[in-house]
Order: C-alpha cells, then structure tokens, then sequence
C-alpha cells in the first residue's frame, strides 16, 4: 500500500469526441473503467484514490466503490485542457480541504491493463531515486519515418537495415505516473530528471482511444492471462 501522503488521480472527462462512452464500453466481462479502478485499489486506501471527472454516471461507480471524486468544473472538460491543469485543480482542492498530498501517483482510464507489480515497483523506485517523476515507456520496434509532400525520410533506420541493427528507441505508453506536487504546480507531469521505467509486456501497451483499440485488447485478453 502507498503511504497517505501520496494519492492516486483518475482523471476522467465524460465526452470523448474521438470515441464516445469509452470508459463505459464492456471488455471482457469488465468495463474498461473497472480495470483502473480494481488496479488502484489493490495498491491504495480507498480515501487516499481520487478520480477527477465531469461524468455523473462515473460520479456514480465511483461513490458504490468508496473511492472519492472530485467534480471537475466546466472549463477543465474540454478536448484541449491539459492534464497538468487537472493535476493542479486537484491538488488547489487538497490544500483548500487540508488534505497531506506530498506526490501523485496519475492513472489514466484508457490503459486498461497493468503488471501487477507495476505500482509498488514503481513507488519505491520513485522514493529512492530523488527524482522528481517517473513515467513508464515501452520500446518501439517499429520503422519510422516521414511522408510529407510526398516525400520520404526515415527517422531511426537506414533503408534495408534489418529490425534487429535498429538503436533502441522508446516511447511514453501512458500506463502510470508519478509526480511530485513541486513539479506539478510547476505545470511539469514529466520533469527533466524523469526516472524512465521500461514495461514490454504486449499487453501493458494498449491505450484506448479508438474502437479499434478495444478490438485489440478483446483479442489481446483472450489470448494472455491478465
């Protein structure tokens, strides 16, 4: 369990305009929000989990889990609002209710499946890295490269170079966060001294936002034991 000092943040906005009702769609015999919420309170006190959202029927789980919630007002619901600004919002919340919130632990919804391990791994490394956050990223073995204009370049292979010759590169898959409340305050989720931990497992890498996204996570459940 996470100390009190440290809460964990589910942000949640209710309109999707890239795939409405997202959070409420049935993967496997869950929905994609239980995923979250089920992770989250297997590393934390009920009290100390926060989901912030605009969304009553989500308000509503919410209350019948005996996980806190904070309405999110109007002017932080919108499709270019940036999570920092909710991490700040939440955090005003805390001080203004003197509630302890020493960092943040941020979950997204979308990222349905994690390692089990993958909090309190990541907690303790936190805590004894001194850094200021620590983010998750997963290696990409894909060809990328640039069309514009109808034209090409490559950006992390040479043409013909095999999969296996290519430089390691990664990218930020979204699965957790954790940010002390100085660089959040700071408008920093990522700080410059971010502890970058690596998470390969297939299926820790799927991010919904799109209906063909949770086509691959139903395949994906079928075929790995999560």
């Amino acid at each position: 369990m996470i100390n009190d000092n440290v809460k964990i943040i589910i942000p949640a906005r209710k309109n999707s305009s890239r795939f409405p009702l997202k959070h409420f769609k049935f993967l496997g015999n869950k929905q994609v929000y239980e995923y979250t919420f089920d992770f989250a309170l297997k590393n934390a006190k009920p009290e100390n989990i926060w989901v912030n959202t605009d969304d009553k029927k989500l308000i509503k789980v919410t209350k019948e889990r005996g996980i806190n919630f904070i309405n999110r007002p109007t002017k932080l619901a919108n499709d270019f609002t940036p999570t920092v600004d909710v991490l700040k919002h939440q955090i005003k919340y805390f001080d203004k209710h003197n509630i302890e919130c020493k960092s943040i632990i941020l979950l997204q919804l979308t990222n349905p499946f994690r390692p089990v391990d993958l909090l309190n791994k990541a907690h303790k490394i936190f805590l004894n890295s001194k850094n200021e956050s620590l983010a998750t990223f997963s290696e990409l073995k894909q060809k990328v490269c640039e069309i514009s204009d109808n034209k090409y370049r490559s950006i992390n292979y040479q043409p013909g170079m095999r999969s296996q010759d290519m430089k390691p590169l990664y990218y930020e898959n979204g699965l957790l966060y954790i940010s002390s409340r100085e660089s959040i305050m700071k408008s920093k989720i990522i700080t410059e001294d971010v502890y970058p931990l690596i998470v390969n497992e297939p299926h820790a890498q799927i991010d919904i936002d799109h209906e063909k996204d949770l086509i691959l996570a139903e395949y994906i459940l079928n075929k790995i034991d999560i």
